[in-house]
């Protein structure tokens, strides 16, 4: 039976989501709806959720003076409403402290040191709480963590560390077979490079309590918590009750795990080796460059970070992804430029397809008497490019044709046809043409705007067609 499994990350709930979230989230959101229309609503699983442990967490609710998990469920609700409000359409969304994900996440721990993964060392190193990790000299800038420009602690403690060392040789194997899949190429060369070029130590999988307060507790040892990656990376398959439950045995491994660059290293290198010593299969991996706004870094700063809230909120939700979609390529590093917005809305939305529905429907009306008959095929267009992953290129693809019917009936001019009856099989051909051009623009665009392709085939398929009462698209 197919099947198609996509998770986003976890997004951390330090903070509100921004676009940098949204737009990981937006992809999946249209590659889901493409996949449920190929294979069914029950053969698509697409899952997101929230990163809640962690000393960062565990601050920020001591400074608003909260408790971590009052904090945790009153920010993991402001993605949850801002994913309600740009339509997305997910079927599960996980929180590392439901009570089923941590029971999970203990078992899995107990299996990775039963299988002999696990060790206990002393550490000393520089660790930034802003990252959650610790980090070199030679990664500071003037001796400060150049994401979170602070100076890191020294930290020595006793921790439990994964054996990455003794799985390194086979991810590189995995990836260079194609059994463990990273997207775009770059990006697999860019793990490859690390694997080959940097020495790659073993990572910490657990945190005195003292250092993370907020967290899992380490089911053998009362001093630890688990620290993030076993804790994180596993809600891929604690959300489908691995290890004997349906939807884990239906859908693992993930078809599309969407990621942003800044998490490929644990998502490339420390996942896949969770993965083997569990002994399960490899994921696909798709990776996104990082985002500027209109230029400049996404900074709190700035004051340039951009809420999906206040973009439903100017757009709606469907022209909101699809303005972010449509400006660059999946995988690209790439700069927002929010200013475009209402340029392209007016230019593709209201001018480009919006003209179109008008037109074509006004001329059916006015000329057939509402009446068309047009064979409800399905062309797939951008439907190729959509597998690919190829979001930007796909709406592109529709756009060409939209654009070729909007000339098409500057240069045929329909309503001089209509002035001759001898034209009027020439213009019933040319109407029948523009009409299955718009029943398959509707069709390609369900997976990104699903209510305004509803509205297209509603009219276009109607026992009678007639022009919209309102506009499509309404000018800014």
């Amino acid at each position: 039976m197919e099947k198609f499994y996509i998770t986003t990350p976890i997004y951390y709930v330090n903070d509100k989501p921004h676009i940098g979230h949204a737009y990981t989230t937006i992809v999946a959101d249209v590659l889901a709806r493409y996949w449920r229309a190929q294979i069914g609503e029950d053969n698509v699983y697409f899952l997101t959720g929230t990163d809640e442990h962690g000393a960062k967490i565990a601050e920020a609710a001591e400074a608003e003076g909260i408790e971590p998990q009052a904090f945790t469920d009153k920010v993991s609700q402001k993605f949850k409403d801002a994913w309600s409000n740009m339509e997305i359409d997910y079927n599960h969304f996980i929180r590392t402290t439901d009570k089923e994900h941590v029971k999970i996440i203990t078992d899995i721990l107990n299996t990775l040191k039963d299988k002999g993964v696990l060790y206990e060392d002393n550490y000393e190193g520089l660790y930034c709480v802003g990252c959650e990790k610790f980090i070199t000299e030679g990664e500071l800038v003037d001796g400060k963590c150049p994401d979170h420009n602070k100076e890191p602690d020294n930290v020595t403690e006793k921790n439990w560390f994964f054996k990455l060392s003794d799985f390194l040789p086979k991810i590189k194997a995995a990836i260079e077979s194609g059994e463990l899949a990273i997207y775009p190429e770059s990006r697999k060369n860019e793990v490859l490079g690390l694997i080959d070029k940097q020495h790659v130590p073993d990572f910490s999988i657990s945190r005195s309590k003292k250092s993370v307060p907020w967290g899992v507790d380490l089911p053998w040892d009362d001093d630890q918590k688990t620290y993030v990656w076993v804790d994180a990376l596993s809600n891929y398959i604690t959300a489908l009750d691995y290890p004997k439950g349906e939807d884990f045995k239906k859908y693992w491994p993930a078809d599309a795990q969407f990621m942003a660059l800044d998490i490929l290293k644990f998502h490339a290198l420390y996942w896949p080796a969770i993965l083997m010593a569990l002994d399960l299969p490899m994921p696909k991996l798709y990776i996104h460059g990082f985002f500027t706004i209109d230029g400049q870094k996404m900074s709190k700063t700035l004051g340039n970070v951009i809420d999906p809230n206040e973009l439903v909120e100017q757009y709606g939700a469907e022209v909101s992804k699809y303005l972010i979609l449509s400006q660059f390529s999946f995988g690209q590093e790439s700069d927002i430029r929010v200013e475009d917005f209402p340029v392209k809305y007016n230019a593709d939305l209201v001018n480009g397809l919006g003209n179109l529905v008008n037109r074509v429907t006004n001329m059916i009306e006015k000329y057939l008497d509402g009446q068309i008959e047009i064979d409800t095929k399905d062309m797939g267009l951008g439907s190729e490019e959509l597998k690919q992953l190829r979001f930007r290129e796909a709406l592109l693809t529709i756009w060409q044709v939209i654009a070729k019917d909007n000339s098409l009936i500057d240069q045929e001019k329909p309503w001089e046809l209509a002035k001759d009856e001898a034209n009027k099989d020439k213009l019933k051909s040319l109407l029948k043409e523009l009409s299955l051009d718009l029943y398959n623009i509707a069709l390609a665009l369900k997976p990104f705007m699903p209510n305004k392709s509803k509205e297209i085939l509603d009219i276009i398929t109607a026992k009678k067609v007639t022009k919209p009462s309102e506009p499509l698209f309404p000018r800014l």
